[in-house]
């Protein structure tokens, strides 16, 4: 190292911070940090997928560099989620230091409430058949297969 022994950039690039690069970040290695996904793979996967936005333009690629202050607009298991980046991660942490990662804007649904976390209700159970109903015919099994998109056989 130099005499006053402090890092140097390489060529073409800034020094890092302390959450990794300054200030951008890998879009897959972020939505991990966050625990927005639970791998980088699936994070990866998602993005190839289509199911990310930053900025309103759809992204393709997982390497793409976030910064601060860009908006994501991410498709998720039924739900739409819309955050905005406020820093950039330096590791996968506990939830309530990826939750400073990130502020959200999705409005709330039915099933989260207005602070946007999942409701401690109970999920009730599918409906049962009423008792004294007979059984569906083959008929009916086969309807509702083609209705929930299965195979009619």
């Amino acid at each position: 190292m130099a005499a006053d022994d402090e890092p140097r950039p390489q060529e073409g690039r800034p020094l890092a911070g302390p959450g990794g690069s300054a200030g951008a970040q890998r879009l897959d290695k972020w939505l991990f940090f966050a625990r927005i996904v639970k791998s980088r793979t699936l994070a990866q996967k998602l993005v190839l997928s289509g199911g990310v936005r930053v900025n309103r333009e759809k992204v393709d690629n997982p390497a793409r560099q976030l910064r601060p202050g860009d908006t994501l607009t991410i498709s998720l298991a039924r739900t739409v989620r819309v955050l905005t980046v406020r820093l950039p991660g330096a590791r996968r942490g506990p939830a309530s230091e990826a939750a400073t990662l990130y502020e959200d804007l999705s409005p709330p649904t039915r099933e989260t409430g207005a602070a946007g976390e999942a409701s401690d209700k109970p999920v009730p159970p599918p409906a049962a058949p009423e008792a004294g109903t007979p059984r569906p015919s083959k008929k009916d099994r086969r309807a509702l297969a083609r209705l929930k998109g299965g195979e009619p056989g």
